[in-house]
C-alpha cells in the first residue's frame, strides 16, 4: 500500500513509532529515582547490547573513522538525560530540537555544503526560539530542580546532536560496504556513553522494580527498538519527509510529561518550543522545494 509519493506506508509508520518511542524519554527519565548518570549508563548499556544482538550489521561494519561521530553521540546521550533530570522534558527537548540552526552553521566548515540565503532566515528563526526557552526563567520545582543549568545542557546537546548527524552524514559518503556506519556508530556510541556515565554512577541504589523497568524500557524500547525503526524507515522514505514525521517527538515529549508528571512549561519556553518546531518544519520543506 502507497501513499502519495513513492514512499511506503510501512516506511512512514515505521518512522513515525521511532518518533513516539524516542519521545517517551523525558517522562520515564523523569519517572525513576536514579540520579542522571545512573540512567545514562544504564540505559546506554542495555541499548548497546539490544542494538548489537538484534541488528547484525551493527556488528560488522565497525571502523576507526567512527570514533569521533560515536563520541559526539555520546555526549548527545549524556548531556539529554542530565539536561532532562534539571530542567522541564519540554525545554530539553526544545533546546536539542535546535540541532539544525548549528547543523547549517557548521556544515561549510565540516562538510563544505553552502548556506543559502533562505537557510540564514531560518537559523535566525531557531536562534531566536532558543532565546525565548532559556528566558523562560522556569522556577526549580521536584521534577525541574535546576532548570537555568538544565537548559544550558540542553544547548550544549544540540550542538553534540548537530555533529552527530553532519558525522553520519559524513558516514553516508563513504564506500558502499560501509552502510552500516550509522548502526556501527549508534553501538559505538552507547557503549562510549556508557563508559563514561557509569564509573560516576556508583554507588548503585537498590533498585526499585519501577526503576528497573523504567530503564529497560529507555534501553530497549526509547534507543534501541526506536533506532530499528527508523534505519528500516528511512530506506524508503525520502529524507526531507523523514525530517518532518520525527518532528512528532518534540511534540509529544512535553505531553507525555504532563500527564504523567503534571510538568508545565513555561510560556515563553512553549512559544519557543514552537518558533524552533515550525522553522525546522520550514526548513525541512524549503529543502523539498529546492
Amino acid at each position: 500500500m502507497r501513499l502519495r509519493g513513492s514512499a511506503p506506508l510501512g516506511g512512514r509508520l515505521l518512522l513515525l513509532a521511532a518518533a513516539v518511542l524516542f519521545s517517551t524519554g523525558g517522562a520515564a527519565v523523569k519517572g525513576t529515582g536514579l540520579n542522571a548518570w545512573q540512567v545514562a549508563g544504564s540505559r546506554s548499556l542495555i541499548a548497546a547490547l539490544a542494538v548489537l544482538v538484534l541488528l547484525p550489521e551493527s556488528r560488522r561494519a565497525w571502523r576507526w573513522r567512527y570514533v569521533p561521530v560515536a563520541v559526539a553521540y555520546a555526549a548527545t546521550l549524556l548531556l539529554y538525560v542530565n539536561a532532562t533530570k534539571l530542567t522541564t522534558a519540554a525545554n530539553a527537548i526544545f533546546l536539542q530540537g535546535s540541532a539544525p540552526l548549528f547543523v547549517l552553521l557548521l556544515n561549510p566548515l565540516l562538510l563544505r555544503e553552502q548556506v543559502r540565503r533562505s537557510d540564514l532566515l531560518l537559523m535566525t528563526a531557531v536562534a531566536f526560539g532558543m532565546a525565548l526557552v532559556f528566558a523562560g526563567h522556569d522556577h526549580a520545582n521536584a521534577t525541574a530542580p535546576d532548570p537555568l543549568r538544565g537548559n544550558l545542557l540542553g544547548g550544549a546537546s544540540a550542538v553534540t546532536w548537530a555533529l552527530t548527524i553532519i558525522g553520519l552524514r559524513w558516514i553516508g559518503r563513504g564506500a558502499p560496504d560501509e552502510s552500516g556506519g550509522g548502526l556501527a556508530t549508534v553501538s559505538m556510541g552507547n557503549l562510549l556513553a556508557s563508559a563514561a556515565a557509569l564509573p560516576l554512577a556508583f554507588p548503585f541504589p537498590a533498585f526499585r522494580s519501577a526503576d528497573l523497568l523504567i530503564v529497560l524500557w529507555l534501553g530497549i524500547f526509547q534507543v534501541a527498538l526506536a533506532y530499528i525503526c527508523l534505519t528500516r524507515g528511512i530506506r524508503t522514505v525520502p529524507a526531507v519527509e523523514t525530517t518532518l514525521l520525527l518532528l512528532l517527538e518534540p511534540a509529544l515529549n512535553p505531553v507525555w510529561a504532563w500527564i504523567i508528571h503534571g510538568e508545565n512549561p513555561s510560556p515563553h519556553a512553549i512559544v519557543g518550543g514552537l518558533v524552533i518546531f515550525c522553522s525546522v518544519a520550514l526548513m525541512s520543506l524549503s529543502k523539498l522545494k529546492a
